[in-house]
């Protein structure tokens, strides 16, 4: 972590706000202290909660919305808010900002993913620190990510970090949830996510933020999948950013993996929404997962959904979990007609063929 030069933070929602959720001013000057030092001598790119919460403090209302178009209005009050206190905070040492709001759109589409990635680059390259969000204000559940851990991730992997620190209301990952029992263990380091760690996380530890230790928990197995060293730690201990990029043992360090995804196959896993289901059978699991291989029709049982040529879809095995992620060759329909035949009937079965694979490898990302 000492030797990280291009250095993603995010920080979440109980890290700017004090127990009721109102903006709290002198953790967030410390915590711009903080920011300041790590953008001296690095590359920083900060993603930001606390423009609903901010919007909730300045409407007097009492607590978070909970419909979709109040939380809307309350991040069209509060984002400005936030920027505002960003622009104060690095201002005052010279350093310029960049205000950068997000969709899911904007990463499910491969081109506009793109440019999102350029436009970082461009701000990275004139040292100016991107404070980046999600677009509350116009999102909607299909294009939402939902928490701002995994929009961490995307763009971490987007930029090509070499560290993601994730400031949380938590020390960490701990053997269980430390506000339910006290003899809980801090672990120091995480090698490998396992289904038996996520197990231990829980959902939103607040009132007035959205992602819960799971979604961050998540968020490190993305970006140790592409390289990416992430720290999960407190965000309401000033210094904590300091001492996690000067290599002090604290909160909990998810260690990279061996081997590395490629930016496109990290896409199609990470920043897809699934359109559909495609259930196939043991063969054709082993196939894809065990041998490399493309999925071929005849490995498929059965279709769910609605969507098109091209379009992203989860592969699903007989034990109903989804193990890998992939572009359609063919629309629902099509894949309907020949699920179960050999990539030699899918011509007599259609009339026309467009390649021998339902999805091919190239095109398919195992989870």
């Amino acid at each position: 972590m000492r030797a990280a030069r291009r250095v993603v933070v995010k920080i979440g929602t109980n890290a700017l706000t004090n127990a009721t959720g109102r903006f709290n001013r002198a953790h967030f000057e410390a915590l711009s202290e903080d920011l300041l030092w790590a953008a001296r001598d690095r590359e920083l790119v900060v993603v930001s909660s606390g423009a609903v919460a901010l919007g909730v403090e300045r409407l007097g209302l009492p607590a978070r919305p909970k419909d979709i178009p109040g939380k809307q209005a309350c991040a069209a009050v509060g984002q400005s808010r936030l920027m505002q206190a960003y622009e104060e905070a690095f201002g005052r040492a010279d350093r310029r900002v960049a205000q950068v709001l997000l969709t899911h759109g904007d990463v499910q589409d491969r081109r506009r993913y793109l440019n999102v990635k350029h436009a970082l680059e461009r701000l990275i390259e004139a040292h100016v620190v991107p404070i980046i969000n999600e677009n509350d204000t116009v999102s909607v559940d299909e294009l939402k990510f939902g928490d701002n851990d995994t929009l961490a991730a995307l763009v971490a992997g987007g930029v090509e970090a070499d560290a993601l620190v994730v400031l949380s209301d938590v020390e960490g990952l701990y053997t269980a949830d430390p506000r339910k029992h006290p003899d809980a263990q801090l672990m120091p380091q995480v090698d490998t996510v396992t289904p038996e760690l996520l197990a231990l996380a829980g959902g939103s530890g607040s009132q007035v933020g959205t992602g819960g230790m799971a979604t961050k928990i998540r968020a490190a197995a993305r970006v140790t999948e592409l390289g990416v060293r992430c720290v999960i730690t407190s965000g309401a201990v000033p210094g904590r950013l300091r001492a996690v990029l000067a290599g002090e043992s604290v909160g909990t360090l998810f260690e990279t993996s061996g081997s590395r995804r490629s930016a496109r196959m990290a896409w199609i896993a990470h920043a897809l929404k699934s359109k559909g289901r495609v259930l196939v059978d043991e063969g054709a699991r082993t196939a894809v997962v065990t041998a490399k291989r493309s999925l071929l029709p005849s490995g498929i049982r059965s279709v769910e959904g609605d969507f098109g040529r091209g379009d992203p879809v989860d592969l699903v095995d007989a034990r109903g979990e989804v193990f890998a992620r992939g572009l359609s060759a063919y629309d629902a329909g099509e894949l309907r007609r020949i699920a179960g035949l050999k990539s030699t009937d899918i011509e007599p079965a259609l009339g026309y063929r467009y390649i021998d694979e339902a999805v091919h490898r190239d095109d398919l990302a195992v989870l």
